[in-house]
């Protein structure tokens, strides 16, 4: 899943040019797809191109917040899109109402639901993320993320973005690896997971310069992953 964090329609053009196999979603990140002018063409264009495209999660929170969610389901009308991701990082949203709203958006779309707080200081602990995972599978969620920021310093990680090994391993024994996608926006994170569950792991927030450069260490062709891939 790649990072589109405000591209104009020739930059969006310039990254399928090179990258487009290598992607599978396009999520429009945060709030910015409320300022991207042409919004409905580069939509339009990754949708051509075969892939998922969904507006970040904060912007979701920001009709929720506002009781505004026949709103949004609108907007979701009016650019045609079939991906959404339901998130709960920067506003308190009870649990209970986000699988609600799980279920509500799985009758009409892929859901794609977030777990884990944008605030650092909202460590949860191992038991916590299995529950919210599993509980928002069951409510309709195709796939969940693994909360990291775009900045991958929180969340799964600590403050310097190293990863919660221990957390990770845990949740790896309730929640199928299929059934995740990592957020791993720096080089040190996607190399620990491709590591840890192998070339086709799901990783996200993937910056959209950094494509190729994740495929070489999917192959083994960067010298981080270089020996893990020799037999």
């Amino acid at each position: 899943m790649v990072m589109d964090k405000g591209l104009s329609i020739r930059e969006a053009e310039d990254m399928l040019s090179v990258g487009v196999e290598y992607i599978d979603l396009v999520k429009l990140g945060f709030g910015t797809s409320y300022l991207t002018p042409h919004l409905k063409e580069k939509i339009a264009l990754y949708q051509s191109a075969g892939l998922g495209v969904y507006l970040g999660g904060t912007l979701l929170e920001a009709f929720i917040i506002r009781n505004q969610l026949d709103n949004y389901l609108a907007l979701l009308d009016t650019y045609n899109l079939n991906h959404v991701e339901v998130s709960d990082g920067s506003i308190d949203l009870e649990h209970d109402e986000k699988c609600a709203i799980i279920s509500r958006l799985a009758k009409r779309c892929t859901v794609l639901s977030e777990v884990g707080s944008k605030d650092a200081t909202k460590e949860l602990a191992p038991y916590k993320w299995i529950k919210l995972m599993q509980t928002e599978i069951d409510a309709g969620a195709s796939k969940v993320i693994a909360e990291a920021r775009e900045s991958g310093t929180v969340g799964i990680y600590r403050e310097k973005g190293e990863v919660r090994e221990g957390l990770i391993d845990e949740i790896l024994t309730k929640i199928p690896m299929e059934k995740i996608i990592w957020e791993a926006p720096m080089k040190s994170q996607q190399v620990w997971f491709i590591k840890l569950l192998g070339a086709n792991v799901n990783l996200g927030n993937i910056p959209t310069n950094e494509v190729i450069a994740l495929e070489t260490l999917r192959i083994g062709l960067r010298g981080d992953t270089f020996h893990h891939f020799l037999p």
